[in-house]
C-alpha cells in the first residue's frame, strides 16, 4: 500500500517547521552548549514557556528535543521527573479562581476556574510538540514513564496531561485507515511482525499466509508518526464461526468455498506509549464497513478471542473455596488420581491445575475429565455481572461492552503454549449482530448484563438473557473502550 501521501505531508511539515525554527533561532533564549546536558534540557523546557513569538518557540523546541535525544537513561528519568514536579498551576490564583466560581456559578467565572486550573505543563508539551519528530518524542516518553510508573508514582500528573493530550492528538478524524498487503513497503511489513501481540508472526512465510486472498489486514496510521501502525487488526474469511487457531494459521492458501463470516483474530496495539488510547472501536467499525462494500457475501462480523485473565481466576477461585466443582466433575477428575491406602483425599480441586500441565489434552482420559467442569467454569467467569473494572476478562469486556454478544465457547481452540497457559486453550467466538450491537451494549454498560447465546445458556443452566432488538441495520460503536489497567486489548 503506498504511503507516498502521508509521508509526503509529514516531509513538507517538517521543512516548514525547520525552516521557522531556522529563521527564529536568533531570537530564542537558547542557553548555551557549555552546561551540562540535564541542566540545559531544563533550562529550554522553562524557556519554551517565556518564549511568545512562533519562530522563537520553534527554535527552542527543537533544541530541547535535540538535547533530548542525547540524554542517557538516567538523566531522561530525571528530566520526567522535573516535568511531574514543575509546570503546576499558580495555588494562589487557582484558590481565587476557584472562590469567584462559587461566589457566582457563572459560565465565565467556570472558564477562568478550567483555564487557571490547566498546568503550565501541558503547555509546555503543546510546545514541545511543535518541533519535528515533537509528537514521537513525546509518545516515547510516555513508553519510558509507563514502565515506571506503579514504582513512582509521583510521575502520575505528567502521564495524565500526555494522556489528555494524546487523546485529542488522536482523535479518530486524524486516523488514516489503510489496508496492508504483500505490496506494502518492506518497512512497515517488518514492524507488522514485530508489533504482534496475539498470536507471533513467525517470518516472513507466515506474514505472507496472513496477507494472502482469503485474509485481510488494516492499520491506522497518523500523519505525525509516518510510517509507523498504531493499531492493526487481522481478518480471515472463513465458512461459518471459526473454533480454533491454529487452521487459521494453517500455511494452506485459498479463499474458502462460499465463506460468509469475517473472523477477526487478532487485534495488536503498536505504540506502548499510547496505551489507554481507544483505537480498536474505531478501527473494526471502519473495517466492518470496508469489508461489507468489497464483499457483500460477507453476512457475519465474529472474533476468534483468548480468554487470558481465565486460569488466574480459576487458579484464585480454588484456593478459597473448595465447593468449586460438582460432585461429579469431581469424581471423575479423582478417578484419575488413585489415593495410597491410609493417604488423605485430596479433593478435585486440588488436582485439577496440577492434571493440566504438559500436554495433557492428548491423553483421552484427562482431556475428557477436565472438558466439562472447564467449560461451565469459563462459561461462568465470562458472564458475570460487570461490577467493576477489575472483575471481567479484559477481552471480554472490550468487545461486549461494545455490543458483542458471546457467541460461542470453543474447546481447545488454541493448544499453543500462551493459549494453554492461559485459559487451557480455550477460545471464544464475540459476535457483532447488527440488530442487536446497541441493545447489548445499553445493558452492559448500564447494568453489567452480558448477552450470551443459547448455547452458553446451556453450560450455565441459566436463563437465556434476550435483550431487546435494536434498530435494524444499525452500526453503533463497534469495540469503543480502553483498558484501564495498562493491558493491550486483543481480538
Amino acid at each position: 500500500m503506498p504511503i507516498d501521501i502521508t509521508l509526503g505531508a509529514r516531509t513538507w511539515i517538517e521543512r516548514l517547521w525547520s525552516s521557522i525554527a531556522d529563521r527564529g533561532r536568533p531570537y530564542a533564549d537558547v542557553p548555551g552548549i557549555a552546561r551540562p546536558p540535564l541542566v540545559r534540557a531544563e533550562l529550554l523546557a522553562r524557556s519554551l514557556l517565556s518564549e511568545r513569538g512562533e519562530a522563537s518557540g520553534a527554535a527552542v523546541a527543537r533544541e530541547l528535543l535535540s538535547v533530548l535525544h542525547d540524554l542517557n537513561a538516567e538523566d531522561r528519568a530525571a528530566f520526567r521527573q522535573f516535568l511531574a514536579s514543575e509546570f503546576v498551576p499558580d495555588e494562589a490564583t487557582l484558590r481565587a479562581a476557584a472562590q469567584a466560581y462559587l461566589d457566582d456559578p457563572s459560565a465565565a467565572n467556570a472558564t477562568a476556574l478550567f483555564e487557571k486550573a490547566e498546568p503550565p505543563r501541558q503547555e509546555v508539551l503543546r510546545r514541545m510538540n511543535m518541533a519535528p519528530g515533537g509528537t514521537a518524542t513525546l509518545v516515547e516518553m510516555r513508553r519510558e514513564l509507563l514502565q515506571v510508573l506503579k514504582k513512582q508514582p509521583e510521575l502520575k500528573p505528567l502521564d495524565t496531561d500526555l494522556h489528555h493530550l494524546f487523546s485529542s492528538w488522536f482523535n479518530r478524524g486524524f486516523l488514516e485507515l489503510r489496508r496492508i498487503d504483500w505490496d506494502t513497503p518492506a518497512a512497515i511489513l517488518e514492524k507488522l511482525i514485530d508489533y504482534e501481540a496475539v498470536h507471533e508472526i513467525l517470518g516472513w512465510d507466515d506474514l505472507r499466509r496472513r496477507l494472502a486472498p482469503d485474509r485481510r489486514c488494516f492499520a491506522f496510521f497518523h500523519r505525525a508518526l509516518p510510517g509507523e501502525p498504531l493499531i492493526f487488526v487481522e481478518v480471515a474469511l472463513v465458512k461459518g464461526l471459526a473454533g480454533a487457531i491454529q487452521p487459521l494459521l494453517s500455511p494452506v492458501d485459498g479463499a474458502a468455498p462460499g465463506f460468509d463470516t469475517a473472523i477477526f483474530y487478532s487485534i495488536s496495539n503498536c505504540q506502548d506509549g499510547l496505551r489507554g488510547i481507544s483505537f480498536g472501536n474505531f478501527l473494526i467499525k471502519q473495517v466492518v464497513e470496508e469489508l461489507k462494500s468489497e464483499l457483500p457475501q460477507v453476512k457475519f462480523f465474529s472474533t476468534l478471542s483468548p480468554v487470558p485473565g481465565f486460569r488466574r481466576w480459576l487458579k484464585r477461585r480454588l484456593e478459597r473455596s473448595a465447593d468449586v466443582l460438582r460432585p461429579e466433575e469431581e469424581a471423575a477428575i479423582l478417578a484419575l488420581h488413585p489415593v495410597e491406602e491410609g493417604a488423605e483425599k485430596p479433593t478435585g480441586a486440588a488436582v485439577l491445575d496440577a492434571m493440566a500441565s504438559g500436554e495433557w489434552w492428548l491423553d483421552p482420559a484427562k482431556e475428557a475429565a477436565l472438558r466439562p467442569p472447564l467449560l461451565r467454569l469459563v462459561a461462568e467467569y465470562l458472564t458475570r455481572p460487570n461490577t467493576g473494572m477489575g472483575n471481567i476478562d479484559p477481552v471480554a469486556r472490550f468487545h461486549l461492552g461494545n455490543g458483542a454478544r458471546l457467541e460461542r465457547i470453543n474447546w481447545l481452540g488454541n493448544t499453543a503454549p500462551r493459549g494453554m497457559t492461559e485459559s487451557y486453550g480455550i477460545m471464544v467466538n464475540y459476535l457483532y449482530d447488527p440488530d442487536s450491537i446497541e441493545a447489548n451494549h445499553e445493558a452492559f454498560t448500564r447494568s453489567g448484563a452480558v448477552a450470551r447465546s443459547a448455547a452458553v445458556d446451556a453450560m450455565l443452566s441459566l436463563p437465556a438473557l434476550v435483550p431487546p432488538k435494536g434498530r435494524s441495520g444499525y452500526l453503533p460503536r463497534l469495540l469503543g473502550g480502553s483498558s484501564e489497567n495498562g493491558e493491550k486489548p486483543a481480538a
